[in-house]
């Protein structure tokens, strides 16, 4: 490699790891006790989906797997190629691995998601036959941008934003290790402003990093004040892949919370005009409609999936005001999150309490012998009482008369507390 080309490669791409030794971040699926340890070691891998935010590692780690298992690896771009392009490499790589061994070729495809149909069901004949292992990469839920066979056909694995400590590891790694950045003497006094705005992408705090250094002379002393100063003279589009479509969705959504349709209408327009995707946005407000507004207006949640299936039918230019609508009204509609809270208390109570057993009279008994094991015995059936209401115990033995429910404070919500505490007397304390 010329000295001039590798000037021009970004940092990111100099000191990309070669070896899960040297692979920072993402512990749970690459340390020692990690889910995809033992299949990199024993190079036995499966077809897999690599989720999680930008600048994470998915494309690193898809060729470290690639590397250490000894296979022939094949590399598409969602962006630029079709079902041709698919085909192309299929056929290579039918003639470069044998099939069902371990070293069958791996095929990797970053931004999965932005695959159509058709061009993912051109995959499903290779992966299902032993031809190529998959490795997709995707910033997007598998589930809604997956289809059903070929996500049935993978393992998914999520990768998280990088922490503090991992980026500031990827920083004195690029001080030690990298040539160009090693002749500017750099000494990192302060990395709050450094790490706030990588947003846990690892690329983007490399390139940020890159960007102050090579507008200094050495030495470099780096502070929160001179990045601040030089990265917002920088860094003023909506990048819909990095840090600002986060931080933008997470102004909207507050928005939206906090009841300012202003606010709200102003955040949809930044990130309509930057090229979101459309059915982005439409889920979130579909996920906000249930989380912040829930039972205190039912109509929220309603409203919200119909703008997402409209959203999902008519396309731009015409969803984008819909979605406007449906923001203003989610803007000003009465707030409770006591749906949400609910089951994260529910499911912190199962974690703490295992798995406790279902009481008798709650059971279903299908057969003679179930019945005779007092399966179901002493249910009482509430249409048979008046009001549609007996008082008996749903809960298990263990944890009986426990309330993880609070009704919220709003007209609706009040409705059910009097409810609740008309049935129940004090048993919960409604």
């Amino acid at each position: 490699m010329s000295y001039f080309y590798f000037m021009n490669t970004p940092l990111a791409e100099r000191i990309r790891p070669k070896t899960l030794e040297d692979y920072i971040s993402q512990k749970h699926l690459v340390g020692k006790e990690g889910a995809l340890t033992a299949h990199i070691e024993q190079g036995m891998l499966p077809s897999l989906i690599l989720w999680g935010p930008p600048g994470t590692g998915k494309t690193t780690l898809a060729q470290i797997m690639a590397e250490q298992s000894g296979r022939p690896f094949y590399t598409l771009s969602a962006i630029n190629s079709g079902v041709k392009e698919v085909r192309e490499v299929i056929d290579k790589a039918k003639q470069s691995g044998g099939l069902f061994t371990q070293r069958n070729p791996i095929l990797f495809i970053d931004e999965i998601h932005r695959f159509s149909k058709s061009q993912q069901d051109s995959l499903l004949g290779a992966v299902e036959k032993g031809w190529v292992t998959l490795i997709g990469a995707t910033t997007e839920n598998p589930s809604f941008e997956v289809i059903p066979a070929l996500l049935s056909r993978c393992q998914i694995y999520i990768l998280n934003a990088f922490d503090k400590e991992d980026l500031i590891a990827l920083l004195e790694r690029a001080i030690e290790s990298d040539d160009l950045i090693r002749e500017k003497q750099v000494q990192i006094e302060q990395t709050e402003a450094l790490l706030q705005l990588s947003g846990g992408d690892a690329r983007r705090l490399l390139n940020i990093f890159e960007l102050i250094v090579s507008s200094q002379e050495a030495p470099v002393v780096i502070d929160n004040d001179l990045v601040l100063k030089k990265v917002q003279k920088n860094v003023v589009r909506y990048d819909k892949t990095g840090e600002q479509h986060y931080d933008i969705i997470s102004a909207f959504i507050k928005s939206i919370r906090g009841s300012d349709p202003n606010g709200a209408v102003y955040w949809l327009a930044r990130m309509i005009e930057g090229g979101e995707d459309l059915k982005f946005i439409a889920r979130r407000l579909l996920i906000l409609a249930s989380e912040d507004i829930g039972n205190a207006n039912p109509t929220a949640l309603i409203l919200a999936n119909n703008t997402f299936q409209a959203v999902s039918t008519i396309g731009y230019p015409e969803s984008r005001i819909i979605l406007s609508q449906c923001a203003i009204y989610l803007a000003n509609s009465t707030k409770s999150n006591a749906s949400y809270k609910a089951i994260n208390e529910a499911q912190r109570l199962v974690k703490k309490t295992g798995d406790l057993s279902v009481p008798l009279h709650l059971r279903n008994a299908p057969t003679k012998l179930m019945k005779d094991l007092d399966y179901g015995k002493d249910y009482k059936y509430a249409h048979d009482f008046e009001g549609n209401f007996a008082d008996q115990e749903f809960m298990p033995e263990e944890i009986k008369e426990t309330r993880l429910y609070e009704p919220g404070r709003n007209a609706r919500e009040d409705q059910f507390r009097k409810f609740l505490k008309d049935r129940w007397k004090d048993k919960y304390g409604y």
